[in-house]
């Protein structure tokens, strides 16, 4: 009965993974939340939820790198400014959002579990700065596939 458990636990925590960590020193440089570069902007994209950990969100950016993004994953994002479609897929269920991204500027916004009728979706948000650092701080950073 405990090994049955102990598969369970495992496939579990196997089905949870998303995208690779990246080192942990780029997860540090990223939480001091130094300003973009010079005449560019800074995205960060993060996932914060206590349930539905079993399912990874993927994201992407509009004609650019894609993710999966776990439970207390983050990803960040430097280039110039303008509009940037962000878009999430869990299933079949799609959402996004267009974030301007303004020079000088860090903006953030999370990825979460949207309950459906049938199934679940997800959906992007922009958050006020104190409440996107607060969740990065608590999460790992992870790379762009």
């Amino acid at each position: 009965m405990r090994r049955a458990l102990s598969l369970s636990i495992l496939l579990l925590t196997a089905a949870c993974a998303g995208s690779p960590a990246t080192a942990p020193y780029q997860d540090q440089e990223a939480k001091r939340f130094d300003p973009p570069p010079p005449g560019q902007g800074a995205l960060y994209i993060y996932r914060k939820e206590l349930w539905n950990v079993a399912r990874p969100i993927d994201v992407g950016i509009v004609g650019g790198a894609t993710a999966r993004i776990g439970v207390n994953d983050y990803l960040r994002i430097e280039g110039p400014p303008g509009p940037l479609d962000v878009q999430c897929k869990l299933g079949d269920k799609t959402g996004g959002m267009q974030v301007n991204i303004d020079p000088g500027r860090t903006s953030y916004v999370e990825v979460s579990t949207k309950v459906g009728m049938w199934m679940p979706g997800c959906e992007i948000a922009e958050v006020p700065p104190p409440q996107g650092q607060a969740a990065v701080r608590a999460s790992r950073r992870i790379e762009f596939q």
